[in-house]
């Protein structure tokens, strides 16, 4: 057998071996040898920053053993920072380790260094972190006894403070909500309640430091306790900041039982395209503040104006457009308002037969209706956008069997079949058939879809306007429509009353907007 072909292929074996030995292919990745370095230098600081920290501590606790006495913490100190010593000396033994496997510099034992770098960083980045820990809290320490003068003087300031608190005003405020809405009596009284239960304990807190405030202003350092101390002033100083914010906190609760109000959604639309489009709705928010919870007049006030909502908020609502999103009841605390859309309006209606501050039943042409007293008027046209129908009821018991299982009502219409409320409702398209979503198409289907309020079929519209055959699309530049969803959906269950169907509007071309 020839050996030529097989010595020259050993020798070109050996060849390749070596260019792959020095091209250093078969080396540790040039980034893992830069975080092994990095480390290195990373854990020289911790060793030097963890000796200056025990270093301080000892010193700072030698000087002055009796403020550190007294601080309980400070006994643990010196076993934190042997454990903080033993979690750096077992992260140097890693690195020991880790220049071992650099300086052999083999690629097989690239999992192996990466995962003594994160063991090793760990403990590095544990230690320090304790050290830095018992070392700021004892120079806290030391800074509190040479502001100790001062900390006397604002303790004794907020103890006056508070022993002097006067309850006077908002006992009175909390008496009478209480006296207009006794549904309210036990919250009020539990929160005026802690209030002063908080003030003794404050002064049994200031009585236990009778001993060392004594000791600290005739400088007899020996005798006074500074965790306790210390610990009591910081409390004191709290609770005199906080009593004022308290009262004021009952005072804002009391005040919101005396309101009722109303978010209703007048208008929406949205702007831009892809990840630059905006989801706008526009509220109203009627309020009527009551002078006392059998008041037969209230002070009505509305606040209007668009608002930037999340595109889930802006879904989740466009059904009910005309609606209150929110209701807030007088006798109720701002937090306890209801968020199910329902009617706008509808929430001030006594049931059949009753009567209450806002209005009455009452009976004409074979029909019982709601009427609202003169003085709800302005109420009445914010909520219903100027265009109120007296309220029949049968209405009023579809709307109360919707609410009571915590459902949406949507009325019907008994002309189309479909819903009266939302933004598919008849009564919707009719009283806001100015608004923007209107105007950009978002009635397409309805008679009032391109117009301000006027109608299709009266006396006062223009030839083209009766034509069946014109275009009554929308004409007005502003924003891109939204397809109204064919029914609008139930809050909590599927909607007992029937819903119209609604194409999709056309498409509007859109270059800004007034408002």
């Amino acid at each position: 057998m020839n050996r030529s072909p097989l010595k020259f292929l050993a020798i070109l074996l050996g060849v390749l071996m070596a260019a792959v030995l020095f091209s250093g292919l078969d080396d540790l990745p040039r980034a893992v040898r830069a975080q092994v370095d990095s480390e290195r230098t990373a854990l020289t600081a911790a060793q030097k920053q963890l000796s200056s920290a025990r270093y301080e501590v000892t010193s700072e606790v030698q000087a002055d053993p009796a403020l550190f006495q007294s601080v309980m913490a400070s006994r643990e100190w010196p076993a934190q920072l042997e454990q903080d010593a033993s979690a750096l000396q077992t992260a140097a033994r890693d690195m020991d380790e880790l220049s071992l496997l650099e300086k052999a510099n083999r690629r097989q034992d690239r999992q192996h260094v990466e995962s003594l770098l994160l063991q090793e960083s760990g403990l590095r980045e544990q230690a320090v972190k304790g050290a830095t820990a018992v070392q700021t809290e004892a120079a806290h320490w030391v800074d509190m006894k040479k502001r100790l003068p001062d900390t006397l003087q604002t303790m004794d300031r907020d103890y006056r403070a508070i022993h002097s608190f006067d309850f006077t005003p908002v006992a009175g405020t909390v008496q009478k909500a209480e006296g207009d809405w006794p549904q309210k009596k036990a919250d009020l009284d539990a929160r005026l309640s802690a209030m002063k239960s908080a003030i003794a304990q404050d002064g049994e807190l200031w009585n236990s430091t009778a001993a060392s405030r004594k000791a600290a202003e005739a400088g007899d350092f020996a005798h006074v306790e500074f965790g306790p101390l210390i610990s009591a002033a910081d409390a004191l100083h709290n609770s005199a900041a906080g009593l004022p914010a308290k009262a004021g906190e009952v005072n804002t609760l009391s005040g919101q039982l005396y309101n009722s109000w109303d978010k209703v959604l007048v208008d929406m639309e949205t702007r831009g395209q892809g990840t630059d489009r905006s989801y706008d709705q526009k509220v109203r928010t009627v309020t009527t503040h009551l002078a006392d919870a059998t008041a037969k007049t209230g002070d009505v006030t509305s606040d209007e104006k668009w608002v930037v909502v999340p595109q889930s908020t802006y879904r989740a609502e466009q059904n009910d457009l005309g609606m209150a999103i929110e209701h807030k009841s007088a006798g109720l605390y701002d937090i306890e308002a209801d968020k199910v859309a329902q009617p706008a309006g509808f929430a001030y209606v006594a049931p059949p037969g009753q009567t209450n501050q806002y209005g009455y039943w009452d009976h004409s042409g074979g029909r019982d209706f709601w009427v609202f007293y003169g003085q709800y008027a302005l109420m009445r046209d914010l909520l219903w956008n100027h265009n109120y129908r007296p309220l029949d009821r049968y209405e009023y018991d579809g709307y109360y069997s919707s609410r009571r299982i915590g459902q949406t009502y949507y009325g019907r219409d008994e002309a189309s079949g479909g819903a009266r409320y939302g933004t598919a409702g008849t009564a919707t398209q009719e009283r806001y058939s100015g608004s923007t979503f209107a105007k950009s198409g978002g009635f397409k289907d309805s008679q009032f879809a391109s117009k301000s309020g006027g109608y299709r079929d009266s006396r006062f519209s223009s030839p083209n306007a009766k034509d069946p055959n014109a275009d009554h699309s929308a004409k007005t530049f502003g924003s891109h429509p939204v397809t109204p969803q064919a029914t609008p959906p139930s809050r909590s269950f599927r909607p007992s009353t029937p819903r119209p169907s609604v194409r999709p509007p056309s498409t509007g071309r859109s270059f800004g907007r007034r408002r």
